[in-house]
């Protein structure tokens, strides 16, 4: 009896330590899992806390301010003027419109076209100023005109005849003494070299008053009468740049 309680013992022995290895192997593959899942929600957080910082990143930029000055074609403009010039725009371009917009300021560009509009057609309804901007704007589009504001407005000037606008070489004073016209100019000239569509003579670069009848206005196409003066092209129609 003491021999089989002794092979037990021997017996339960031997059995303990092999439990033993069989749960620290165990531990030890559960601590190996519990490792890697430990490192893959660390990987996992850190890309999250990546993009979350890169997120706030963005979100903490400064963003263009809905009311400031829009660039268009190298010169900044007002928005309300960039909002009139946009093609299809819905606000009305009218007088009251214009009047309400913040002083105008520009280039030799902006400046030259102002000042045409303000001599040629300042007496005329909105729509008659236009034109005459329009004419302006279409010749410096045509290879047959010189390609800037100031080139087309002084044509001819140079040679103290021929002048392609009466005012440029009347012998008075091209500056725009009336305040009122000439604000409205001014605005006017921003808005159409900010790209407002020239919807309103359909590609005239000519026009005159009605009280004469040049000989060169019966090769042309009348295109708009507007107010006291009419509008004409050539056979082709200049397109817009």
């Amino acid at each position: 009896m003491a021999a089989i309680a002794l092979a037990f013992i021997v017996t339960l022995g031997s059995l303990v330590p092999g439990a033993a290895e069989a749960d620290a192997a165990k531990a030890g593959a559960d601590r190996a899992d519990f490792v890697r899942a430990m490192n893959r929600e660390r990987s996992v957080l850190a890309e999250s806390g990546n993009a979350r910082i890169s997120q706030l990143a963005l979100s903490t930029r400064p963003k263009a301010r809905a009311d400031a000055d829009v660039t268009v074609a190298s010169r900044s403009v007002a928005p309300e003027v960039a909002d009139l010039a946009k093609a299809g725009s819905a606000v009305k371009l009218d007088t009251k419109t214009i009047d309400q917009l913040p002083r105008a300021t520009g280039d030799a560009q902006w400046q030259c076209l102002a000042v045409a509009i303000y001599h040629e057609a300042r007496g005329e309804p909105l729509a008659g100023q236009i034109g005459v901007a329009e004419v302006i704007l279409n010749r410096v589009d045509s290879r047959n005109y010189p390609n800037t504001v100031c080139g087309v407005t002084n044509q001819g000037v140079s040679r103290g005849r021929s002048c392609q606008f009466s005012y440029a070489c009347d012998g008075r004073s091209d500056a725009m003494a009336q305040a009122a016209p000439r604000a409205r100019a001014e605005k006017l000239a921003a808005i159409m070299l900010a790209g407002r569509p020239r919807t309103v003579t359909d590609g005239a670069t000519h026009f005159h008053a009605t009280g004469v009848n040049p000989s060169w206005a019966r090769k042309m196409t009348r295109t708009a009468s507007i107010g006291h003066h009419r509008f004409y092209r050539s056979g082709t129609r200049v397109a817009q740049r």
